[in-house]
């Protein structure tokens, strides 16, 4: 741990925080049932949290510079040219009314409106392994449109509305600048479902496979405007494949998949597709997806990176499992930055040693000496 946190000691203005920061990503690896400031200072032999509200919410650092070093980590350590890019946003259930961007909203984590934070964040996947690697916190217009209840919780006056798709673009862009190694994107519906988003990523011609609405219109080959499940319906028997995306926690994810060619015009050596994937024991169960890639690409190809969008959910899963993510107990809005900021660090050190022994694993099992 100490050589991973030594990436980043120089992000550190004094050796007090850069101290406490390397307490704190040992508490958030620590066995801990729960991992705030009271527990985390308790298993660094602290008898009050004041050091670590400090090092989240006063102590000179800069969490977006460690915030690209546990990027650039991650791509060090499972980065692969055919890497996967997942965008997803996950909520933070929270009481009161004071906490940055905290209101009654939906979250897919709990499946119905709570009173909570949501964070919208960047996945990197690759067969190696999965990372967060970006992160933003979304503000509700009632925080945006009150400028002095922002300023209470640390919000400064140039922070605008941003809608989660416009976090997903910001980030995304990070990526690219950074030349972070990628051959596709991919995320939900409730970001696949916007045009302008995938208007956006053709124009960069980054290739995407992206859930959408069963009611979304596309353009076919001979330029009509049609629903995506009225050109999948239209499919004759033989088109739909039955094929695998990966293996999950109960085993292998094999559904029927098909597509169906778009665009009357294909250009710059990409084309347009919609994907469909179709449950296996109820054919009425059917997903859709919009999809821009390298003509050659495959069905299966596409399929991979449907099916690469889990990655993300492992990743909050292990993140707030196992390295105290949603665990905080800040309000202001750095602070909040600065906690998800070095959680997401912790999940990269998991990673990579995960990724560390899985590699030493095969290579045992292909040594002369090895058995069956």
């Amino acid at each position: 741990m100490a050589g991973f946190h030594a990436r980043f000691a120089h992000r550190f203005g004094r050796s007090e925080p850069r101290e406490r920061a390397l307490d704190y990503l040992t508490g958030l690896l620590a066995p801990l049932e729960k991992k705030n400031g009271w527990t985390l200072a308790e298993q660094v032999g602290q008898q009050r949290p004041d050091g670590v509200q400090r090092l989240l919410n006063h102590s000179d650092w800069d969490e977006d510079a460690v915030r690209d070093d546990v990027r650039d980590f991650v791509v060090e350590t499972i980065g692969a040219k055919d890497g996967i890019l997942i965008g997803d946003d996950t909520g933070f259930l929270k009481k009161g009314t004071k906490s940055a961007g905290v209101q009654r909203q939906y979250t897919g984590t709990a499946g119905r409106t709570e009173n909570c934070q949501i964070g919208t964040f960047l996945a990197y996947a690759s067969s190696k392994g999965r990372a967060l690697i970006d992160r933003e916190l979304y503000l509700p217009k009632s925080w945006t449109d009150d400028r002095e209840r922002c300023r209470a919780a640390d919000i400064a006056d140039e922070v605008p509305f941003a809608t989660k798709n416009e976090h997903f673009k910001w980030m995304l862009q990070r990526a690219i600048d950074a030349e972070v190694p990628f051959a596709w994107v991919t995320a939900d519906e409730a970001y696949g479902q916007v045009k302008h988003l995938r208007v956006w990523l053709e124009e960069r011609q980054v290739a995407h496979v992206l859930a959408t609405k069963v009611n979304d219109t596309v353009t076919t080959t001979d330029g009509d405007e049609v629903r995506v499940d009225a050109l999948i319906a239209a499919l004759p028997h033989q088109a739909w494949k039955r094929i695998s995306g990966g293996r999950g926690s109960h085993g292998e994810r094999i559904y029927h998949w098909a597509r169906v060619a778009l665009r009357p015009v294909w250009e710059n050596g990409f084309g347009h597709w919609v994907l469909a994937r179709r449950s296996i024991s109820d054919p009425t169960e059917i997903a859709y997806y919009v999809c821009y890639g390298p003509v050659g690409t495959r069905l299966k190809d596409l399929v991979k990176v449907a099916a690469a969008r889990w990655a993300i959910e492992e990743s909050f899963q292990v993140a707030k499992g196992e390295c105290g993510l949603a665990h905080y107990q800040v309000r202001l809005y750095r602070a909040w930055y600065r906690h998800i900021t070095l959680a997401m660090a912790a999940l990269a050190y998991l990673t990579a040693l995960r990724a560390q022994e899985a590699a030493k694993g095969a290579k045992a099992m292909t040594s002369p000496n090895s058995y069956p």
